[in-house]
């Protein structure tokens, strides 16, 4: 059934013909490419550099960073359902490039793929509770914040995703916390490495973002969804992704002058570099698909390679 929100919003139900309004059922591979997997280096980059950090120092433990990145891949697959589920109501996902929406399409009904997101950030909720058990109580309240910011980037009446404040949380949620909590469930405290490890991780999964809502920028625009590439414009958007990506590189250099050996995270350089450059001769649209591929594996290297080197040295 469609709930009260949907039928205020006045939009015709998705997931129903057109003839006899026979319900249209997506299959699990649909499913899947609705959780945006391509997404998911933006969760297991963060673990694997706050896994890292904590080596660096000798507390490295096994079962708290799977923990870690149970919670990780929950919020951000939750977080891809919301935003489906929210955008596919307002009907802002009615004229997209990109991955499918699950909504939008019309291939499942928006209380299913809110099922969803409900689902998976309560897997997410369950795993910080268990972590927070295992180290500190106030963890409950980073994970409560988590959530609420997770739910509240489209899917509440004002949602901040909606005001260009998409990057500021997601470089908070998907850098530093992500990255410090990393470190401190296992380690129980949070270094200077982490930290700066946050930062770089944070830019990365900004510049995905960014990316995102620069190849929709002319969609965003015409359904009054004000992102940060609609409020800078196509321009000072582009060079907002190189930024990012120069600000990773700034990152990694202060980490190198406690071991060089995190300089393995140059194996990121070539897709940074690819990136970049496409991004600066003003790809848009469809073009701009590699260039989120790329800087979502960009990310996971620049992580993993992070974290070997933590690792080793």
């Amino acid at each position: 059934m469609w709930g009260a929100t949907d039928r205020l919003q006045g939009h015709k139900r998705p997931g129903y013909a057109a003839a006899g309004w026979m319900r249209v059922v997506a299959d699990l591979a649909q499913w899947i490419e609705g959780a945006r997997p391509r997404t998911l280096p933006a969760a297991f980059a963060p673990v694997a550099a706050g896994s890292g950090a904590a080596a660096f120092i000798g507390s490295f433990r096994l079962g708290a960073a799977l923990l870690a990145l149970m919670v990780a891949l929950a919020l951000q697959v939750g977080v891809n359902y919301a935003n489906d589920y929210s955008d596919g109501i307002r009907g802002t996902d009615s004229d997209r490039v990109g991955p499918l929406r699950l909504v939008g399409s019309g291939l499942a009904a928006p209380a299913a793929v809110r099922r969803a997101a409900v689902a998976a950030l309560l897997v997410a909720a369950a795993a910080g509770a268990i972590l927070s058990a295992l180290t500190s109580w106030w963890l409950l309240l980073v994970g409560g914040a988590a959530l609420i910011a997770a739910w509240a980037y489209t899917g509440t009446a004002r949602p901040y995703g909606y005001r260009g404040l998409g990057e500021l949380l997601v470089f908070v949620f998907f850098g530093l916390v992500a990255v410090c909590g990393t470190t401190y469930v296992q380690a129980g405290r949070i270094t200077g490495i982490s930290v700066l490890a946050g930062v770089g991780v944070g830019a990365l999964a900004c510049a995905i973002l960014v990316a995102n809502n620069l190849r929709d920028t002319s969609t965003d625009r015409a359904a009054g969804k004000r992102t940060l590439a609609v409020r800078l414009g196509d321009t000072r958007t582009r060079w907002l992704y190189v930024s990012l990506h120069l600000l990773a590189l700034l990152v990694l250099a202060a980490v190198a002058t406690q071991t060089v050996l995190v300089l393995l995270a140059l194996l990121a350089a070539p897709l940074q570099i690819r990136s970049c450059q496409a991004v600066l001769a003003r790809v848009h649209g469809a073009a701009l698909v590699p260039v989120l591929r790329d800087t979502g594996l960009a990310e996971l290297l620049w992580g993993a390679g992070l974290a070997l080197g933590l690792w080793l040295a």
